[in-house]
């Protein structure tokens, strides 16, 4: 589990840094200038502190898979990943309109790549929990 854990750690540190391009890749300067001043804010702000999660999930993966397997405490912190892992696979599917991704190519593969990952870390974080 302890390498399962550090893979994890390995995917979830470029996720966190490939938020630092949303704000270009979706052209959020020209599509929130519609929005209030503090809507248009709490997307950059809640978008720095989801990939701040993400990224201090991944450097605790990788730097203290053997604390997460091996303590009560780590395996507690798994479930908790687990838990929040699940939510976000659920949202991929209700939070998201089919729209999005049906018949175009990149981003079909984009939701499939996104809905494996999501299952991964789930199955993964919940394994370390109940072991």
């Amino acid at each position: 589990m302890e390498t399962q854990l550090r893979i994890i750690g390995g995917l979830l540190i470029p996720l966190a840094l490939l938020h630092a391009g949303f704000p270009r890749y979706f052209n959020w300067r020209g599509e929130l200038q519609t929005l209030s001043l503090i809507n248009r804010q709490m997307v950059y702000v809640h978008t720095l502190f989801i990939a701040l999660v993400v990224l201090l999930m991944g450097l605790l993966c990788l730097l203290c898979a053997p604390d997460l397997v091996g303590t009560p405490l780590g395996q507690t912190i798994a479930l908790g990943f687990g838990i929040f892992w699940l939510v976000r696979l659920v949202v991929q599917f209700v939070g998201y309109s089919a729209e999005l991704w049906r018949g175009k190519r990149f981003e079909t593969a984009v939701h499939t790549g996104f809905v494996l990952l999501w299952t991964y870390l789930t199955v993964v974080f919940f394994a370390v929990y109940w072991q």
